[in-house]
């Protein structure tokens, strides 16, 4: 979008949306892989907590971020 306002000063999404309505390219064209089923969440035992940690960089220098899920 900011790409082509370079070049066509008035543009907006709605007549975007439109330009494409006309052409037939409004949509996304269907995938030729069939659609999977969707799978059901795996049973864990009663108190089971899945944990995970990573390094993260920031501009002050290395933090560590932790996350802990229940999936009871």
């Amino acid at each position: 979008m900011h790409v082509l306002q370079r070049f066509i000063f008035r543009l907006s999404r709605s007549s975007l949306n439109r330009l494409y309505q006309r052409h037939g390219i409004s949509t996304l064209p269907r995938s030729a892989e069939p659609v999977r089923d969707k799978k059901t969440f795996k049973r864990y035992p009663l108190g089971y907590l899945h944990i995970n940690n990573t390094e993260v960089h920031t501009a002050e220098g290395r933090a560590y971020l932790f996350v802990a899920i229940d999936r009871t």
